[in-house]
């Protein structure tokens, strides 16, 4: 008689896949205890975090349906599924699945236990066919500990006289316990011998597969319900080892749910009682406020008070494996200060100022910050983007403005400052990537957000008692300040005559041209195209970026060249949906689902964002249309999902039932985004306050209303101008001592100049040729005087008149 076997069959298993990224509820406790995060999405569970808040542990956790005559239903695919929060503000909730051919009810409550790394599943089973003994309900659950699909073992075993299922990998363990005894009970590879498998082809488990060792497994086990018990509790503890996470199951179970629950929830309405009453109720009858409010707070880590991920999900995660480890629980530093700012707005500036504290731990030793990171800090893709090396000195400032960063504490934060700032000078303006990571440039957004955070540096230096760094912080400022327009801005094109208008910004200038006559002359890759079809000219791709000039105080909004730009905007990028007008992020950009609703997998068409809307309203709001901008307000809230909440993007196509893909809905990339709901609690503070929330003063107040203009412009080696105006000095900036040896008639006769370092490690002079002719070539070379050497190569600077 053969051997029984131990470990399933057709190891390791199919290739892994996440799941859908359009969450309808995500949650976790309010404690540090809970270390658990969880998503929900098509009535079941989905990823779930554990140990902290950028480590997935599971793919998803449904219930399998099992009845007379081969019956076979799985409720995430067969059922009609609704979602509603326990109350408003507190991310637990209750699903109905009702099947869809009315066989069977499947209600749940889900939440997490505030006291331990426990998730609770309570569960009532009402068959609405037949008889409860005619069916089996079954919990599937696939285990991705090592936020992974491949590397994980499954089994079935007893622990202190209980079946329980366990999983393990790299450390991290499971054990799914239950509060009424389990039936058959199975461990399988996915794809091959796993439960779905077995009940979909021999209607029952299979008992001699206890274990799947080291592959992508999943584990199946029959709950007890009976004709007297409908109601089941699920327990899924975690744990370093499988005895610790089976002790946190049993635990909570011994607890009891209701016990648990009202700890979960009174935890969160003592927070959310903390916060601002912006309280608002959507068209959908939905508390938008605290639906934002509880999205920002269940995205942040208990181990690294102050992180903050971008979003429990994995864009068009059913189409990607295990090559996609990040998914959007990263933190992107950018996404971090946005996340700030919607606490500020909230009122919560103690965890404003927690951020703050962990911008420091992340901080690069040059002063950037990386594209974005691990909790731990580690850098995870290692683009440079200069307006999230500049959004940390912004964020300080607001916390300094709001009374809650005194002279004292800011003091401990200088260093971070001072290096941020210093990173700042010595690499900008130009951006190795714009803000949405793909091209390299003259960004009017990144210009806008590194200029405001050089004035608000300027500000911060003043109070410690650093007036000279601060003056050139402010010199530097004024002087990119002054450039904006030669970099980005552009007339006379074909765009113009098409919209009727004079101008308009671009949505960036490539780097190789900035020195041109025009922006115009460069050619910008498009990133997320297909080969052959990714370079425009400069001047055909326009964005909403442009309102950022607004948004942080350097250009009015009343100002022509604005308002004309936001005509073209209108123009290219503006698409009206069911919710009302969305905006794409720029001209022809690829990162989207393709035409016929296939995920994107490297290219494919941008959509609508719904953030876009809400930044449009903070500009109408500037401009002083708050009617128009609470009409942007309900837009955006429309653009949520019955649950409340908001899609990176929405789907501006024919709807595509069989890719779940409908006019105005959400689309496979990231849902929620917290960014986007940061933008929203913004907006509800900006209209309340009637002005914008996070706008920079000190912008408004030294170019619009002062209107401040800079005497000079700089030359440094990753800037070297070709042409300055006439009437201002040269300032040339340099990485070491050096005597600039320079002359203004073709070296007949010559001066040197000797340069002054300061505070930043930056040696500079600045040379007198403001009263030198228009048409004048400035020549000058560099003797290192460290190195005693000559630079052996002439640069060269034409004065030319003065821009009218």
């Amino acid at each position: 008689m053969a051997e029984t076997p131990t470990v399933a069959l057709g190891a390791p298993g199919i290739p892994a896949r996440w799941t859908s990224s359009a969450k309808s509820g995500v949650g976790t406790a309010f404690s540090p205890a809970g270390r658990v995060w969880f998503t929900i999405s098509h009535g079941i569970l989905n990823e779930i975090y554990y140990p902290r808040v950028d480590s997935a542990c599971t793919r998803d956790m449904g219930l399998l349906v099992t009845g007379p005559g081969g019956y076979f239903s799985e409720e995430k695919r067969d059922a009609e599924h609704k979602i509603e929060p326990f109350e408003d503000g507190v991310p637990a909730y209750r699903l109905v699945n009702t099947a869809a051919d009315g066989n069977y009810r499947i209600e749940k409550r889900i939440l997490t236990d505030p006291a331990r790394p426990v998730l609770l599943q309570e569960i009532e089973f009402t068959p609405l066919k037949g008889d409860a003994g005619d069916y089996r309900v079954y919990a599937l659950l696939a285990p991705h500990l090592v936020n992974a699909g491949m590397g994980n073992t499954a089994w079935v075993a007893e622990h202190k006289g209980q079946p329980m299922l366990f999983a393990s990998g790299r450390g991290t363990c499971l054990a799914l316990a239950s509060s009424l005894p389990w039936g058959e009970c199975s461990a399988g590879y996915v794809g091959v011998s796993d439960g779905w498998q077995q009940l979909q082809h021999a209607g029952r488990l299979d008992p001699a597969s206890p274990r799947a060792e080291d592959g992508n497994v999943a584990l199946t086990g029959e709950i007890g319900f009976s004709a007297g018990k409908t109601k089941a509790v699920l327990a899924l503890g975690f744990g370093a080892t499988p005895e610790d996470a089976a002790d946190n199951a049993l635990a909570s179970l011994k607890r009891g749910f209701p016990a648990v629950a009202k700890s979960y929830v009174e935890q969160w309405r003592k927070w959310q009682k903390s916060l601002l009453p912006l309280d608002r109720h959507a068209a959908s009858g939905i508390n938008a406020y605290r639906v934002s409010t509880a999205v920002l707070a269940t995205h942040r880590s208990s181990a690294k008070p102050g992180a903050t991920v971008a979003s429990l999900s994995i864009p068009w995660g059913f189409n990607k494996g295990d090559d996609d480890l990040g998914g959007y629980h990263l933190v992107w530093p950018r996404d971090l200060v946005e996340t700030a700012g919607g606490f500020m707005a909230a009122g919560d500036l103690d965890e404003a100022l927690q951020i703050l504290a962990y911008l420091r731990t992340i901080q690069e030793a040059d002063g950037h910050w990386p594209q974005n990171v691990w909790l731990d800090g580690t850098a995870y893709w290692p683009g440079i983007q200069m307006d999230e090396c500049a959004f940390p000195l912004l964020l300080a400032d607001a916390l300094r403005r709001a009374g809650h960063l005194p002279r004292a504490k800011l003091l401990t934060f200088m260093p971070m400052i001072e290096n941020a700032a210093s990173y700042i000078v010595k690499n900008g303006p130009v951006t190795g990537e714009d803000r949405w990571e793909e091209d390299a440039g003259y960004s009017p957004f990144a210009l806008a957000v590194e200029i405001a955070a050089l004035l608000a540096a300027a500000d911060m230096f003043d109070v410690c008692g650093k007036s000279e760094p601060a003056n050139y912080l402010r010199e530097t400022a004024d002087s990119w300040n002054d450039q904006i327009e030669r970099w980005t801005y552009v007339t006379g094109t074909a765009l113009c005559a098409e919209v009727g208008v004079s101008g308009y910004y671009v949505r960036i200038a490539p780097p190789d041209t900035a020195d041109a006559a025009s922006p115009k002359d460069g050619f910008v890759p498009i990133k997320n195209r297909p080969p052959g079809d990714a370079d425009r000219p400069a001047e055909a791709i326009v964005s909403p970026d442009a309102l950022a000039l607004v948004r942080f105080g350097l250009r009015a909004a009343d100002d022509p060249r604005i308002i004309d730009t936001v005509k073209v905007i209108d123009a290219r990028l503006r698409r009206d949906l069911p919710q009302g007008p969305l905006w794409y992020r720029y001209t022809d950009d690829g990162y989207g689902e393709h035409e016929d609703g296939a995920p994107f997998d490297g290219t494919g068409k941008g959509r609508p964002w719904p953030l876009l809307a809400g930044e449009r309203a903070h500009y109408e709001l500037a401009a002083g249309n708050k009617a128009r901008a609470e009409s942007l307000l309900k837009t955006l809230e429309a653009s949520a999902e019955p649950g409340g909440l908001l899609p990176e993007q929405s789907w501006d196509g024919p709807d595509m039932p069989e890719r779940e893909l409908r006019l105005g809905g959400p689309t496979g990339s990231a849902m929620p985004l917290v960014w986007a709901h940061s933008e929203h609690i913004k907006l509800l503070r900006s209209l309340r306050d009637g002005a914008v929330f996070d706008m920079p003063p000190q912008g408004v107040k030294r170019y619009i209303e002062d209107k401040t203009v800079s005497p000079l412009r700089t030359w440094r080696f990753n800037n070297k101008l070709r042409t300055i105006p006439s009437g201002k000095l040269l300032r040339i900036e340099l990485p070491a001592r050096a005597v600039i040896h320079w002359s203004i008639d073709g070296w007949a006769t010559s001066t040197d100049s000797n340069t002054a370092g300061n505070a930043f490690g930056i040696h500079l002079a600045d040379l007198p040729v403001a009263s030198t002719p228009s048409g004048t070539t400035l020549a000058f070379t560099f003797h290192w005087l460290d190195a005693g050497c000559w630079e052996n190569v002439d640069f060269s600077v034409v004065i030319e008149d003065q821009n009218p």
